[in-house]
């Protein structure tokens, strides 16, 4: 399966390279599909990112009529937007291409309120979890391998591992699951992870009260580049993909304002260890 590594993020720049190249054409998306005698909506669909491979033909033919465009700029982005990313072999898993822009994040910034963050779960965790839904063994096997996979970004030694910013809450931490040994395990992974030099880890404890994350489950995904960055809100039903600006940095914000509000990772580390002592 190939890591495909900034094939999402180009499809999406692709999409909206072209779309700025007919807006400065000056033709509408249907007057190009009739000067290409394309069915209506084919234009729209490239430019709304609702395509799975663009085919480097159909890049051609719009390159042609778009005055100004430049075919090695736009055939580059088409073919690393062709290559084919392991999670493709998951559609029952993925609905969204979720796992596509996090493997191309140069940075995450996560909160996650009442669970762990996937790329911070250990397989014990991760079988638990998984277990509570109505979904069935063969779905859940494939789940978990495919979180399992989802982690291996942390781990690039090429220079592309992300840095992560979660933020988690003392809350998450006090469900009972598994057996002690489970749950210490999982409490020692997050402060061997939080000890990497590309992750921040920051708890919001229960004695601190409310904060202004109570009911924010969100990832934020800012990349290389100039390619804007985008959120995804989750819930047990669905992940809505959020890439309008403006909301955008309101998310941004948001997630500042629990940063602030919880521990250092420094004060975080101490926490843990605390909570792993009165599981010895």
């Amino acid at each position: 399966m190939s890591e495909a590594y900034g094939a999402t993020i180009a499809k999406r720049g692709l999409a909206r390279r072209l779309r700025e190249l007919r807006v400065e054409a000056g033709y509408t998306a249907n007057q190009v599909c009739d000067r290409l005698n394309w069915g209506r909506g084919k234009v729209g669909r490239f430019e709304a990112n609702n395509w799975v491979r663009p085919e480097l033909s159909d890049i051609r033919d719009l390159a042609r009529i778009y005055e100004g465009s430049d075919l090695d700029e736009l055939e580059e982005l088409a073919t690393r937007a062709r290559q084919r990313a392991w999670w493709r072999d998951y559609p029952d898993v993925f609905h969204n291409e979720f796992p596509g822009y996090e493997g191309d994040a140069s940075r995450i910034r996560v909160v996650m309120p009442l669970v762990l963050p996937g790329l911070l779960q250990t397989l014990p965790y991760m079988q638990a979890l998984l277990s509570t839904g109505q979904q069935s063994p063969e779905w859940r096997e494939q789940a978990l391998r495919a979180r399992l996979r989802r982690q291996q970004i942390l781990d690039r030694d090429d220079g592309n591992a992300p840095e992560l910013v979660a933020l988690i809450t003392e809350a998450s931490l006090m469900y009972e699951w598994g057996d002690p040994g489970d749950r210490r395990a999982q409490l020692r992974h997050l402060l061997t992870m939080s000890g990497r030099p590309n992750v921040e880890l920051r708890l919001l404890r229960l004695s601190d009260g409310l904060h202004p994350g109570m009911s924010t489950l969100v990832n934020i995904f800012d990349f290389p580049g100039d390619e804007p960055s985008m959120v995804f809100l989750e819930n047990d039903a669905d992940i809505q993909e959020i890439d309008d600006a403006s909301k955008v940095e309101a998310y941004g914000e948001i997630f500042e304002e629990i940063r602030a509000a919880a521990l250092s990772p420094a004060d975080t580390a101490v926490h843990l260890e605390a909570l792993i002592a009165k599981l010895e």
